[in-house]
């Protein structure tokens, strides 16, 4: 019995000093593992943020890249075109007002290609000649006929739309059948620009741009015989999340537009791109 006393006499606990040293590396070592789970955290929404809005821009760039080529497009030849109106007189329309512009519809004064200014969203209204409009659309012709299509892109709140119009009711040529439709292409769009490439007189270019202008200018232009042959564009978009956490303000700039300064709670990306419409050029040079 003695020996065994002597035995449970001899055990020792941590002291206080080991208790305190013990409990400040777990805290450590706590604090460390949140810091590199929240870190995780940020970076995993900083990454899906940005996935969202690259795939956003790849598709709609896309989307107005294949729509924005056939502004201008008027064939009398292979298309089959519907033919209640004159469309000679309506393919020299189409040809020589590729961009729309406010005054140019007589039954809808207001509508066209407008410089917004204080760093708002442009607007840009297209004709051409196809079988449905922006909206798929095709008006109460039949199908696969072909008709003056006139396509409204606009930003409304954060969204990118597009109003599509048969352009000879906008005319003043025939009665409306079905209303115009609008569709949204895009959320979360924080501003849309547009520059317009523009020829030398065409009776002695070559179907080049030789400068860019605001819709603003597009008008004077036009009456000196130059011809829109370009458009170039740019998207700024934001992402779906409000929680991205990004040290610093980034300023961005769109054509131009003044650098602003956007908040650090979204992923922010411009998307820009200059389209040659091949429509226009080769009416430029066949006006020689």
């Amino acid at each position: 019995m003695r020996n065994q006393s002597c035995v449970m006499h001899n055990q020792k606990g941590f002291s206080l000093v080991e208790l305190m040293i013990t409990l400040t590396l777990g805290l450590i070592i706590s604090a460390a593992v949140i810091q590199v789970l929240v870190s995780s955290s940020v970076t995993n929404k900083l990454n899906q943020a940005v996935a969202q809005v690259q795939e956003s821009g790849r598709f709609i760039m896309g989307r107005l890249s294949a729509e924005f080529y056939e502004v201008g497009r008027y064939d009398l030849i292979t298309a089959s075109v519907d033919d209640s109106v004159d469309t000679i007189a309506e393919a020299a329309y189409v040809h020589n007002n590729p961009i729309a512009l406010p005054g140019d519809f007589a039954s809808q004064t207001s509508l066209g290609s407008v410089q917004t200014g204080s760093g708002g969203s442009d607007k840009l209204a297209v004709s051409l000649q196809g079988t449905k409009d922006c909206t798929g659309s095709n008006h109460g012709y039949a199908t696969d006929a072909e008709f003056h299509v006139v396509n409204y892109y606009f930003v409304s709140g954060s969204a990118l739309k597009c109003t599509g119009y048969d352009g000879r009711v906008l005319r003043g040529l025939k009665t409306e059948v079905k209303t115009p439709e609008t569709v949204t292409l895009l959320d979360n769009v924080e501003s849309f620009q547009i520059q317009f490439g523009v020829s030398d007189v065409i009776t002695s270019s070559r179907g080049q741009a030789i400068r860019y202008v605001t819709a603003d200018a597009v008008e004077a232009l036009r009456d000196d015989n130059q011809q829109v042959v370009s458009i170039r564009w740019a998207l700024m978009l934001k992402s779906y999340q409000n929680e991205v956490q990004q040290t610093q303000a980034q300023q961005y700039a769109l054509l131009n537009e003044a650098a602003k300064t956007m908040d650090t709670s979204h992923y922010y990306q411009v998307f820009s791109k200059t389209l040659a419409l091949r429509n226009m050029k080769n009416f430029v040079r066949s006006s020689q």
